[in-house]
Formats: C-alpha cells, sequence, structure tokens
C-alpha cells in the first residue's frame, strides 16, 4: 500500500477518495508529511514507519502530545491516527516558521516573536516530571551526548571536513568531546526540553508560535533549548536580542523556581551547552547533505562554525577543541 492509500484509508471512503494530497518537504526527519485538502478543510498527514504496528499508549509523539496539551503548550490538534498504517492526521497550522515570520519582519515585531517563543520554551521547561517514562526517563546524559558528539566525528569532521583531519584529529577531539559532555550532565539542574527547539520547528499560526516535532523531548540543561533558539542555525538574531532574550530566559526560569543560579552561570552553561548542541548541528547537516543529498543544508554550515567560534574565545574548556577544529574555524571567519 502507499503512503497516499494509507492516508486515503484514515480520512474514510468519501473524503479519502477526493482529497488532494501533497506532499510537503521534509527537514531532516525520516518521517514523510502531506497537506490533505478536501470536505471543506485540510489536514496535515504523517507517515512514521515507526508508528506501524506500534501501541498508541507508548508511541513518543502521541505521548508527549498528550502531556503538551495538559500543560496548554499549543501544539496542532490529533484528528486521527492509525497504528496499523504508521498515520496520524492534524490540525493544520500553516506553513509559516519562525524563520521565514522573522526575515519578513520588522525589528520590534520580530523581537516580539522571539519573547514569544522564550515564553513558549519556559512552559515546557516548567512541565513537572511525572511517572511517563517518555519523556522523563529520557536524558541528556553521557551516552545521548557521545551519540551527538560521535556522530560529528564520523559524518562531518571525518566526512565533510574529511580532507582536512586525520583519525588521530578524530581520537583528540573525542576525548575534548567527553571533558565536555561531563560538565554538562547536571541531573539536578534538568527540566523538561523539547529537544530541537528551532525556527523551523515553530510555527506562527494566527498570531501565536505553535510547536511542532517534539517527539524527541528529553530532560536536560534549560540552556540546551535555549541555545537551540538563541544560536539557531536557520535563523541569526542580533547580539542584543540574544542578550535580551537570555535575561529573560533566566528571570523566567528564577521566577519559575527552576534554577537558583547566577546569570553569569547561566551564561557559562548556555556556550558549553551550545558548544554541543551547534557541533551536533554540523553532524546532522554533514549526513544530510552527503547520506541524502540534502544540499539547502550546505548555507547553515557557515553561520553554525562562527557560533562556535564564539563560544571557543570565550571559555576557556572550549580552547583545546577549538585548536583542533581550528583548520575549519578558520575558514568561517567572516
Amino acid at each position: 500500500m502507499t503512503t497516499e492509500e494509507r492516508i486515503r484509508s484514515v480520512l474514510g471512503s468519501s473524503e479519502g477518495a477526493e482529497a488532494a494530497i501533497t506532499r510537503i518537504q521534509g527537514d531532516a526527519s525520516s518521517r514523510q508529511y502531506f497537506r490533505v485538502a478536501g470536505a471543506g478543510r485540510t489536514l496535515i498527514a504523517c507517515h512514521d514507519p515507526a508508528f506501524e504496528g506500534r501501541n498508541p499508549e507508548h508511541y513518543p509523539f502521541l505521548t508527549i502530545h498528550r502531556l503538551f496539551r495538559e500543560h496548554s503548550v499549543p501544539v496542532p490538534e490529533i484528528i486521527a491516527s492509525d497504528s496499523r498504517l504508521g498515520i496520524i492526521l492534524q490540525e493544520d497550522c500553516g506553513s509559516l516558521q519562525l524563520q521565514d515570520a522573522l526575515a519578513a519582519a520588522a525589528q520590534e515585531e520580530a523581537a516580539a516573536l522571539s519573547r514569544q517563543a522564550v515564553d513558549l520554551m519556559v512552559r515546557i521547561q516548567a512541565i513537572p516530571p511525572s511517572s511517563e517514562a517518555v519523556p522523563f526517563s529520557l536524558s541528556f546524559d553521557m551516552e545521548k551526548l557521545m551519540f551527538e558528539f560521535d556522530f560529528f566525528l564520523e559524518h562531518a569532521l571525518l566526512g565533510w571536513f574529511g580532507d582536512r583531519f586525520e583519525e588521530d584529529d578524530a581520537a583528540r577531539l573525542r576525548r575534548e568531546f567527553l571533558s565536555i559532555a561531563r560538565l554538562l550532565v547536571r541531573p539536578e539542574r534538568f527540566v523538561l526540553n523539547h529537544r530541537d527547539f528551532h525556527s523551523r520547528n515553530i510555527l506562527i499560526h494566527r498570531g501565536r508560535p505553535v510547536v511542532i516535532d517534539f517527539q524527541d523531548a528529553r530532560m536536560g540543561l534549560a540552556q540546551y533549548d535555549a541555545a537551540s533558539l538563541l544560536r539557531d542555525s536557520y535563523a541569526l538574531l542580533p547580539d542584543l536580542l540574544v542578550e535580551e532574550l537570555q535575561h529573560r530566559h533566566h528571570d523566567a526560569l528564577l521566577g519559575a523556581g527552576l534554577s537558583g543560579e547566577r546569570f553569569e552561570d547561566y551564561l557559562h552553561l548556555f556556550d558549553l551547552s551550545a558548544f554541543q548542541r551547534n557541533i551536533k548541528a554540523l553532524g546532522t547537516f554533514a549526513f544530510q547533505i552527503r547520506e541524502r543529498g540534502k544540499r539547502s543544508f550546505e548555507a547553515s554550515i557557515p553561520p553554525t562554525l562562527r557560533y562556535i567560534q564564539e563560544y571557543v574565545r570565550r571559555r576557556p574548556e572550549l580552547e583545546k577543541a577549538g585548536r583542533i577544529l581550528r583548520p575549519v574555524l578558520e575558514e568561517a571567519e567572516p
């Protein structure tokens, strides 16, 4: 059965027969998305092979969707789902990503949208842990952080940048990555993170942000999602606005009782988290370009390298890693 046939089956015989189904260009996901038009409405259909034959009660997307809805986090409504076919039908919240909204907005409007996104992030981070295995039993532990670092070593350092590095460079850099990861594993400070909270996973629908692609949520430092948003490879924010939003996030964490750290300590962990997050992003970009042929990710590599330069200059803990990465960091000089 084709994916289109699966979607029509979930829609039902009358609506399914008449519906116009159009593939939506995805990002770095293995899931397929379609816009379905018919019967006076449009829907978004997702086909996920990992959902096929699975108990819906234990499928992360649906579990976290319920959790977010319970805590007033705006997400698209689920219209129908069928685990036999691996199909989920959702409310169509449009196609205006925060990335594009920011690019088209005047300065103050862009700042207002960014503030809304920070407030939405805090709403997620304020969700208290419960007995749910997903997402609360998952975290940015050593295993997860090193998986992301190793993904970079394989696909970016020795893959995309392979003409400038050797296996010995990867081994030396991995030792530095281990040291950095140890600084980030602080379970006593962990809050719930979306895990991919960037401008392509926030839609602007009827003037408000709506979060999507949240199925990988897990516990981690509050700075992880903050770095994803404020040091986004797809949407570069002015430095003064970033500083304002860092203060906004820090103040909100204090106000919600989620943190008691000084702003200087917040910034320290922000830079270390952002370094790890941007390194992870480079691995993803390299993989998508080399293995999936998605050349559009090439444009995101230079700004990400420039971010990493900033952290290396500011934080002594990153100095050795920066020296090893110098051949590519120097290329990113503006």
